[in-house]
C-alpha cells in the first residue's frame, strides 16, 4: 500500500513536499469562483508555477507538476482544464486561451527525448479538446483548435500478433503546427504530422499525413480538397463579422 501511495505522489508531482504544497494551495484557492478567485490564483500560485506577467486561472482547473507549467501574460485557463506537464513542461504563450474541459497531458514516464507541450501567442485550444505531448507537440501563433479536437503525439506498436499490444512499446515523433493553422471540430492529429502555416483541418477529419501551408484538408484519412490562394472563394454572399485583434490592444 505504501508503495502505491508513493508511486500515485511520483505521478502528481516533481516531490512529495511539492505534492502537498500544490495540493494545499489547490484546496484553498482552487474553488473560489469569479474574478476574486482569478485574483487570489494569480497571486498565490505563482508559489507552485512559473507564471510571467499575469494570468487567468478559473476555479478547477487541475494542475500536476506545476513547476513545470509556464504561462506567459494574459494567458487564460478555463475551468476544468488539466494541465500534466511532467516532465519536459507545458508552456503556453501570451494570451492563449486554453477553454473549459481541455487535457494537455506530456506524462512522460518513459524518458521520451522530445516530449513537452509548447503553444504560442494568441492561440486558443477549444472546449474538450485533448493534447498529449510524449513525442513533443509544437504549436505556433494564431492556432484555434475547435471543440473535441485530438492532437496525438504518441501511438502503439501491435505489429506482433503473439504479443499484447501494452508490452509492444510506443513510438513517438511529435507533431508540429506553424502558425494560423485552424482545426476543425472533431479532427484529429496523428503522430508524426507537420501542418503548414494556414492550413486549415475540416471538422471529423483524422490527419495522418503532412499538410501543406494554405491549403484545406478533409476526410478519413485526410486529403487535400483546396489551396488557398488570393482566388479563392469563401462565403462571398454572407456576412462577415470582425473582432479587434488582441495585438491592437497591447
Amino acid at each position: 500500500m505504501i508503495n502505491q501511495l508513493l508511486l500515485y505522489i511520483r505521478r502528481q508531482s516533481s516531490s512529495l513536499p511539492r505534492y502537498f504544497l500544490e495540493q494545499t494551495l489547490s484546496f484553498f484557492f482552487g474553488w473560489i469562483p469569479g474574478i476574486v478567485g482569478i485574483a487570489f490564483r494569480g497571486i498565490v500560485y505563482r508559489l507552485i508555477l512559473n507564471m510571467h506577467g499575469w494570468a487567468a486561472i478559473e476555479n478547477h482547473v487541475r494542475l500536476r507538476f506545476a513547476n513545470l507549467i509556464h504561462l506567459a501574460h494574459g494567458s487564460y485557463l478555463d475551468q476544468g482544464v488539466y494541465l500534466h506537464a511532467c516532465p519536459a513542461g507545458i508552456h503556453i504563450g501570451e494570451y492563449t486561451i486554453v477553454m473549459h474541459g481541455a487535457v494537455l497531458h506530456v506524462y512522460n514516464f518513459r524518458d521520451l527525448p522530445h516530449a513537452g507541450i509548447r503553444i504560442g501567442k494568441n492561440s486558443l485550444i477549444g472546449e474538450y479538446s485533448v493534447i498529449r505531448g510524449q513525442g513533443g507537440v509544437t504549436i505556433g501563433d494564431r492556432v484555434y483548435t475547435s471543440p473535441f479536437t485530438q492532437i496525438l503525439a504518441v501511438n502503439h506498436v501491435f505489429s506482433d500478433p503473439n504479443r499484447p499490444f501494452v508490452d509492444q512499446g510506443i513510438t513517438a515523433q511529435g507533431i508540429i503546427i506553424e502558425d494560423d493553422v485552424w482545426l476543425g471540430a472533431g479532427s484529429i492529429i496523428t503522430d508524426g504530422v507537420h501542418i503548414g502555416k494556414g492550413a486549415i483541418v475540416a471538422a471529423g477529419a483524422v490527419v495522418t499525413r503532412d499538410v501543406a501551408p494554405h491549403t484545406v484538408v478533409a476526410g478519413v484519412p485526410a486529403r487535400l480538397v483546396k489551396q488557398i490562394d488570393q482566388n479563392t472563394i469563401t462565403n462571398n454572399d454572407l456576412p462577415v463579422y470582425f473582432t479587434e485583434s488582441l495585438e491592437a490592444r497591447k
